[in-house]
């Protein structure tokens, strides 16, 4: 029997159905009844696996050729969720009912107040089923850049959990941004779930990296995407490169791998792997800690200091006269308040 201090992960490799939330949502359930089945506590889900990864972007957008970009990126949208939607909603009810704590990349859709704009969104969900933060990605990458909007700082947070430990989550390159690694190392976080497209060797790098600088597990989550996953309209319409997909294409590899407080890997998926297992000893941490705490012992104050502004980015803010003359009220049009939702 596992002592209470080790969580067992499950980093999902499997793709979505892609571009097809309902198909997705009921794959995504499926998926964490086969990782409860394995022992799992916590599962994380990569990169905007909701409906899935943007990557035709990866293959260039022409601003002569406008009608493709605009549809697929129509078609992404709309194929987006919201927090409140039925897909988070059902899983997070499979979460609940399972028991297990769920790291769950989505493109963010938020319609209140941002009707048209995405955002790359890591939702934590806890091992009750309440979604109990959602992080948006400060810098959407290179690329991503024609299909998510800036997040902010008011997700950058850890999710305390009976079941999992202390969990947090970033996603792609903002694990390589130094101050928001700081952040979450300052908060505590034991289990980091890195959340990418797929896990080449450099993404492993920065793994190692951020676990042997956080004193910290890490989590990373990558897709496999092979031709045959994607719809067959898309296969050959030119937005993966002048030739059509073969089944066996590797558009993404997966690589999911995991790290220990140490650095070192302790478990790497093979392709064919849906889902990759590890056994995270929280009580390990406490040991690493001795020779180096980036935010305690081994930090100058004195020296460095960080300010992080935690309130949610208003968009809009509406000013009006109150009935009474008695001065201007405003409100910031954001639909999110800083700290976790619920």
């Amino acid at each position: 029997m596992r002592r209470m201090t080790v969580v067992r992960a499950a980093a999902v490799q499997a793709p979505p159905v892609y571009l097809d939330k309902t198909a997705s949502t009921a794959r995504a359930v499926d998926l964490l009844e086969q990782a409860k089945a394995g022992g799992a506590d916590l599962v994380v889900f990569a990169e905007s696996w909701l409906p899935g990864y943007p990557e035709w972007l990866s293959y260039g957008v022409s601003w002569y050729d406008a009608r493709q970009p605009k549809d697929l990126f129509g078609r992404f949208s709309r194929n987006s969720v919201t927090l409140r939607g039925p897909e988070v909603s059902a899983i997070a009810e499979a979460a609940g009912r399972l028991g297990v704590v769920v790291v769950l990349g989505i493109s963010e859709r938020d319609d209140e107040f941002s009707h048209g704009t995405l955002f790359n969104t890591a939702v934590v969900i806890d091992e009750q089923g309440r979604v109990r933060n959602a992080h948006r990605k400060p810098v959407p990458t290179y690329f991503e850049k024609m299909v998510w909007g800036l997040g902010d700082a008011s997700g950058l947070q850890v999710v305390d959990s009976p079941a999992a430990g202390r969990v947090a989550a970033m996603l792609c390159w903002e694990n390589w941004m130094p101050l928001a690694r700081f952040v979450l190392h300052a908060a505590g976080e034991q289990v980091h779930a890195a959340l990418w497209p797929d896990v080449p060797e450099f993404n492993v790098l920065a793994t190692r990296s951020y676990a042997f600088e956080g004193r910290c597990f890490v989590v990373s989550a990558g897709t496999r995407l092979l031709g045959r996953d994607l719809p067959d309209d898309l296969r050959d319409c030119g937005a993966f490169g002048p030739d059509p997909v073969d089944d066996e294409r590797l558009l993404l590899k997966g690589g999911s791998t995991v790290a220990g407080p140490d650095g070192c890997v302790i478990a790497t998926a093979a392709l064919e792997d849906d889902l990759l297992f590890a056994d995270l000893d929280l009580d390990l941490i406490a040991g690493e800690q001795q020779i180096m705490d980036v935010a305690g012992h081994y930090n100058r104050p004195d020296l460095f200091q960080l300010t992080v502004h935690r309130s949610a980015t208003p968009q809009v803010t509406f000013a009006a006269e109150d009935d009474a003359g008695a001065g201007a009220v405003s409100r910031a049009a954001t639909g999110r308040t800083a700290g976790p939702p619920g």
